[in-house]
């Protein structure tokens, strides 16, 4: 971990009389994909229970070409293992194997058809810190379009299981109607695209990078891709979240002001500020917004106040100076890096997934380094508002990014945590959002699930963790995926930089003393 403390060179000095070199930022090679972005004509008539059948679809033929390799002509017992397609084709006593969608049934879970039976037609936000119960309560069930049956025996209890994600067990059906599983398999990771697969590398200039060069040295860097965590030289991707602008509570404003500070190497002396000029992008990661409400004082009349609502508003209840803040910290960096901003759950965004960019029109002052209307796709502005989840390419690197309510909706499934666990079960299930939308609001897709990973990604982080994390996971077809935990700025005074030639990560604290 590095400070600010462990930063050489001392700030009070007189002035040395020398001019220094002038610095300039890394430039980002950047290009944005829009997987999760929603039409404009967006409909809810529509049921939710086509996202599961789209989700087995697109993933079942993955996972049965793993547990077919794996179990066919398999013998226990002397009793070969065969395949059923469908739950309803399991037989009591017969030894098989089958795939399908997993369905936690958890007494603590929410409960939508108990929400209408009394009445609650506006369901109200799930708070339940967790679902998980040690007392026995809870069954994994295993379903498909014809059918649900629920699953027993140890092997669940060394593996991360929620619902919505795709299986295929094998077992056998007991006596009491459940299968007794001894053995299953997740898809695994999906193929990974190589680097540059989108954009253009570097081109040959002044002794730069050629494009065989470049992809000849991503090859050796997927290579050698590890958890060491060495410190790299390339430019750097800065990774922030939680940063919780509010206009009630000034707790952290001082660290805002240094991370600002920081990132634009403002108080630093100069061979720091030659470091700091390497910081090529800026992502923040959800939660730049905090939901503290503002609350009367001890000499203010509650009723008083109510009176000054009119035609519905009552101005005393919006505090817009959350959001001024966030701007005017915006427009600071704007001129010198450029920043892509992930809503988050605290965020002015819709709720569901995926959040949908928060509204331009939210920065008046940043609001000019954004695409203009008529720019297109391709084009990305320099201040880049983006869906939550989101996908994109940085400097030939695949990367994929959320906010962290999934991660979060996953911790309330399980007994443990291993948040990095848990972002290495998504990948392994090939489904970034895998409960969604059983107990993660989510818009209901009819024609595709944007939630299930066709590629898989080089850097994957989730923002707005109680802490930081970092880990590299290896895939059958040799996928290396860095997984990056990013923990509440808020709460940590933390962020996050990654080499981008090594994506190598190291975590630094913004720490007033």
């Amino acid at each position: 971990m590095t400070t600010l403390d462990d930063i050489p060179g001392n700030l009070l000095r007189k002035p040395s009389g020398e001019t220094g070199d002038e610095l300039q930022r890394a430039s980002s090679n950047y290009k944005p994909l829009h997987s999760f972005r929603l039409d404009k004509d967006k409909p809810y008539k529509q049921q939710f229970a086509d996202m599961y059948f789209l989700r087995l679809t697109k993933i079942k033929p993955a996972v049965e070409q793993l547990a077919s390799a794996a179990w066919d002509g398999q013998v226990i017992g002397e009793e070969p293992v065969k395949k059923v397609e469908r739950v309803l084709d399991i037989r009591q006593g017969e030894l098989c194997w089958v795939s399908g969608t997993v369905y936690m049934d958890m007494p603590l879970k929410p409960n939508i058809l108990e929400d209408v039976s009394k009445d609650r037609w506006l369901s109200a936000p799930i708070s339940n810190k967790k679902y998980y119960s040690d007392d026995g309560s809870d069954a994994v069930t295993l379903e498909d379009e014809s059918g649900r049956i629920r699953l027993v025996g140890d092997v669940l209890n060394s593996v991360l299981l929620v619902t919505g994600c795709i299986i295929a067990v094998m077992g056998a059906e007991n006596a009491n109607g459940e299968l007794e599983v001894i053995d299953l398999k997740f898809p695994d990771l999906p193929p990974q695209p190589k680097r540059w697969a989108l954009s253009k590398p570097p081109v040959d200039t002044k002794g730069g990078i050629t494009k065989g060069k470049a992809e000849a040295r991503a090859k050796d860097q997927e290579a050698e891709m590890t958890d060491a965590g060495s410190k790299g030289s390339g430019p750097k991707i800065a990774i922030v979240s939680g940063l919780g602008f509010s206009g009630t509570d000034a707790s952290h404003a001082i660290e805002l002001s240094l991370l600002l500070e920081f990132l634009l190497g403002e108080s630093l002396d100069p061979s720091a500020q030659q470091e700091l000029s390497q910081i090529s992008r800026l992502i923040i990661a959800g939660n730049s917004i905090s939901l503290e409400e503002r609350r009367p004082g001890a000499d203010e009349d509650i009723t008083e106040k109510k009176a000054h609502k009119k035609y519905g508003y009552d101005s005393s209840a919006y505090n817009a100076l959350p959001s001024q803040l966030l701007d005017e910290f915006l427009s600071a960096l704007l001129p010198s890096i450029p920043v892509t901003l992930l809503p988050g759950a605290q965020d002015p965004a819709n709720a569901s997934f995926p959040q949908q960019p928060i509204h331009p029109a939210m920065f008046p002052h940043s609001r000019p380094y954004t695409a203009p209307p008529t720019a297109t796709d391709a084009e990305p502005g320099w201040f880049d508002s983006v869906t939550n989840p989101w996908e994109g390419e940085i400097d030939g690197w695949r990367v994929l990014g959320t906010g962290g309510q999934n991660i979060d909706d996953i911790f309330k499934y399980v007994d443990s945590d291993d948040r990095l666990g848990m972002m290495e079960a998504t990948c392994r299930w090939r489904c970034c959002a895998p409960t969604a939308p059983d107990t993660l609001w989510s818009y209901p897709f009819q024609d595709d699930d944007p939630f299930v990973m066709q590629t898989c990604p080089h850097l994957y982080f989730a923002g707005c963790q109680p802490e930081f994390g970092t880990k590299v996971i290896q895939g059958p077809e040799g996928q290396a995926v860095r997984l990056v935990s990013v923990p509440s700025f808020a709460d940590t005074q933390e962020i996050v930089l990654v080499d981008t030639e090594t994506l190598d990560v190291t975590k630094v604290k913004i720490a007033a003393v």
